[in-house]
């Protein structure tokens, strides 16, 4: 987790994130992969296959079942997550330690599997 920054399990990923508070994140499911963002410091690029078109958010404090939900084109999907440097969210973050990023989810429809793939690596300590 410390160098990919993603777990991956079949039809599940998990992301890894600086602080160990609220972090904020855009998912957005693309018709081909868009571009990169030039401020992002660290990208990681990997399959996810999704046969139901149901892509369900959770966090550690919540089970699957509880959290929302998103329709997606169903089959083999290339998932891009991101860490771009942010300052400190607006709401409350109970001081949580670790620097702060948005992490954007970008997805898109794939005809192939790939492997993970470091688009950008950032630094391997990103958290303290």
């Amino acid at each position: 987790m410390y160098v990919h920054r993603v777990g991956v399990e079949p039809h599940s990923i998990a992301v890894a994130t600086a602080p160990d508070d609220m972090v904020e994140s855009v998912i957005t499911v693309h018709a081909s992969a868009p571009p990169t963002d030039p401020t992002t410091e660290h990208i990681v690029e990997t399959d996810l296959d999704a046969p139901t078109g149901r892509l369900t958010m959770s966090s550690p404090g919540n089970y699957a079942e509880d959290g929302p939900s998103l329709t997606v084109p169903a089959g083999l999907l290339r998932v891009r997550v991101s860490d771009v440097p942010t300052g400190r969210p607006p709401a409350d973050t109970n001081g949580g330690p670790g620097d702060h990023f948005l992490y954007p989810v970008d997805l898109w429809p794939s005809d192939w599997t790939h492997r993970l793939d470091f688009v950008k690596q950032g630094s391997e300590i990103w958290a303290g």
